[in-house]
């Protein structure tokens, strides 16, 4: 069975950071690309940042570029979020995802989803 474990959301002031951690099982990692997404409250789930099998490719949202680095490791099934100079519009819930193809920011070519976790930014 697929699992997805998102951790390391919380509060934060504006200007902060953050890391998030999705820790993986159940699948073949280092065959999948990964993917973050977030939806914050009355809105559709957004694209964050995505990255290839090996972790030699990237793609961030515009919002998020400069701010933001996708990383993983596949010895060890994770994948990362490093935020920084985090913004009020960043609070959102963060959910990781896995998809069987590289570089995709379309959320329905994602087939497993964490359960996502709460980022709050505060101003």
């Amino acid at each position: 069975q697929v699992q997805l474990a998102e951790s390391g959301g919380g509060l934060v002031e504006a200007g902060g950071s953050l890391r998030l951690s999705c820790a993986a099982s159940g699948l073949p990692f280092s065959q999948r690309g990964m993917g973050w997404f977030r939806q914050a409250p009355g809105r559709g789930r957004e694209f964050v940042a995505c990255i290839s099998w090996r972790g030699t490719g990237t793609h961030y949202s515009d919002s998020v570029k400069g701010r933001f680095t996708i990383s993983r490791d596949n010895a060890n099934n994770m994948v990362y979020l490093q935020m920084n100079s985090l913004k009020p519009e960043d609070t959102a819930v963060y959910y990781c995802a896995a998809s069987p193809l590289a570089g995709r920011m379309d959320e329905y070519e994602y087939d497993d989803w964490g359960q996502g976790t709460q980022v709050t930014v505060s101003s």
